[in-house]
C-alpha cells in the first residue's frame, strides 16, 4: 500500500531509531535459512514445501525520504520477537529507492551508506528470529525527483541501478526474496513487462528488472506484482519476464476494496498457483474487522497460497490498516483475526514452515518456463 496520505511525520520517533544488532559484515556467513523455487511452490534448503505467513514493517520507504529516521517505531531484538510471537515466518520490508542510492537530496543521517547498514543490520536480525525477507521497491521516482510516493511504474532513470546494488548487496543471503515493485497501476501488460513512457518519463519494465537483478548473480526467487495495485493478475502468465533461473513468484495484493473478488481468486489466482508460486504480498480490510481475510486465508490455506498482512505498524485499524496497537503485539481489532488464524494453524501444526494438507512436493511438469 503506497500511504495514500494516512501518515503524518512523527518527529518523536526520530531518536534512537537504528539498533544494535550484528554489524552488516557478519550477516549471511552462517544464515540458518533458505529459500528457493521449485514447481510451482516455495521450498527450503531441504527440498520441504513452506509458505510464507508473515507480515508487512512500514516505515523505511518514508521515514528517511521525510528526513526524520529510517524506522517508523522499534526495529530492535524485541519489536521482532514480539513479531514472533505471531507465528510467523516472514517480514516484507518496504524500500526507497532514494534513501538506498542516497540521491536526489536524502539527508546523509538516512541515505546512502548509513540507509543501506541498517536495512542489512534488520534484515539479519529477523533471519535470527527465524523469518525470511522480502525486500520491497514500494517509493521511487524519475529524474531528480524526490521518491516522496509511489509511481505507477518503477523509473527506467533510477529502478535498474537500485536492484543491481540491492541485488549485489544481498545475493549471498539465501533467505531473502526480491520483491520488484510494490503495486504496479494504470499501465498496460506491455509496459509492466517491457517499460513505456508514461505520464511523461521513461518507466522501467519487468523483465530489465530481473535482468539487473540476475546481472549480479543472484539467484534468490523474485516476487512481480501485477496490474492494479497488484491485485490484477490476468496477464501475469501470458506476459511474464523471462527468468534464466527461474525463480519467479507472482505477487499479489488483496484487500476488501480491491476488484479481484472470491471468484476472482478461484479463478485467475489459483489457475497461475498451478504454474508457480503465489505469496499475497499485502493482505488486509480497512473496516477495523477481519472477516474478509478470514475467508481469504482459509481459501489460501486450501490452495497453498502465502500472504503476508498489511501493517505491523501503530496506524489505525481502518485507515493503515494497522494489526498492532503497541509493538508489543497487542492487535488491533483488525490484526485480532490475523493473529488468531496463525495461531490456529500452529495450534494444528501447521506451521508457517510446512506445506498445507494435499500440497503436491513437486509441480514442476506443470511449469511453463518463466
Amino acid at each position: 500500500m503506497a500511504l495514500r496520505g494516512r501518515r503524518l511525520i512523527q518527529l518523536a520517533v526520530a531518536a534512537g531509531m537504528i539498533a544494535g544488532t550484528l554489524p552488516a559484515s557478519t550477516a549471511f556467513a552462517a544464515a540458518p535459512l533458505s529459500i528457493a523455487v521449485s514447481g510451482n511452490h516455495l521450498v527450503d534448503g531441504t527440498g520441504a514445501a513452506i509458505r510464507l505467513l508473515g507480515v508487512n514493517r512500514s516505515g523505511t520507504e518514508y521515514a528517511c525520504i521525510q528526513g526524520w529516521g529510517i524506522f517508523d517505531g522499534p526495529n530492535g531484538a524485541a519489536s521482532v520477537a514480539a513479531m514472533a510471537t505471531w507465528h510467523i515466518n516472514a517480514v516484507r520490508v518496504p524500500l526507497n529507492e532514494d534513501c538506498w542510492l542516497n540521491i536526489n537530496g536524502v539527508s546523509a543521517a538516512y541515505g546512502g551508506a548509513t540507509y543501506q547498514a541498517a536495512i542489512k543490520s534488520y534484515v539479519t536480525l529477523l533471519h535470527q528470529y527465524g523469518l525470511y525477507a522480502v525486500l520491497d521497491l514500494h517509493w521511487n521516482a524519475p529524474g531528480s525527483t524526490p521518491a516522496t510516493g509511489q509511481q505507477v511504474m518503477p523509473d527506467a532513470d533510477h529502478a535498474p541501478a537500485f536492484w543491481t546494488s540491492v541485488a549485489s548487496a544481498f545475493k549471498a543471503d539465501p533467505a531473502v526474496l526480491f520483491d520488484l515493485y510494490n503495486e504496479p497501476h494504470d499501465v498496460s501488460w506491455s509496459c509492466w513487462l517491457s517499460g513505456c513512457t508514461t505520464p511523461g518519463w521513461p518507466t522501467a519494465g519487468m523483465q530489465s528488472l530481473v535482468n539487473a537483478v540476475r546481472s549480479t548473480g543472484a539467484t534468490q526467487p523474485i516476487m512481480v506484482g501485477g496490474l492494479a495495485w497488484a491485485n490484477d493478475l490476468s496477464g501475469w502468465l501470458a506476459n511474464a519476464p523471462t527468468d534464466p533461473a527461474h525463480a519467479l513468484v507472482a505477487s499479489f495484493h488483496n484487500y476488501n476494496f480491491n476488484l479481484c473478488d472470491p471468484s476472482c481468486w478461484s479463478g485467475t489466482v489459483a489457475a497461475l498457483a498451478g504454474h508457480l508460486p503465489v505469496v499475497t504480498g499485502e493482505l488486509g480490510e480497512n473496516d477495523c474487522g477481519h472477516g474478509y481475510i478470514d475467508r481469504y486465508m482459509a481459501w489460501a490455506d486450501a490452495a497453498g497460497i502465502s500472504y503476508l498482512g498489511w501493517t505491523w505498524d501503530t496506524w489505525d485499524c481502518s485507515s493503515g490498516p494497522a494489526l498492532i496497537s503497541d509493538y508489543n503485539g497487542t492487535p488491533t481489532a483488525f490484526g485480532a483475526g490475523f493473529q488468531s488464524h496463525l495461531a490456529a494453524l500452529a495450534a494444528q501444526g501447521r506451521r508457517a514452515s510446512s506445506p498445507p494438507p494435499g500440497l503436491p512436493r513437486c509441480l514442476a511438469c506443470r511449469l511453463r518456463p518463466i
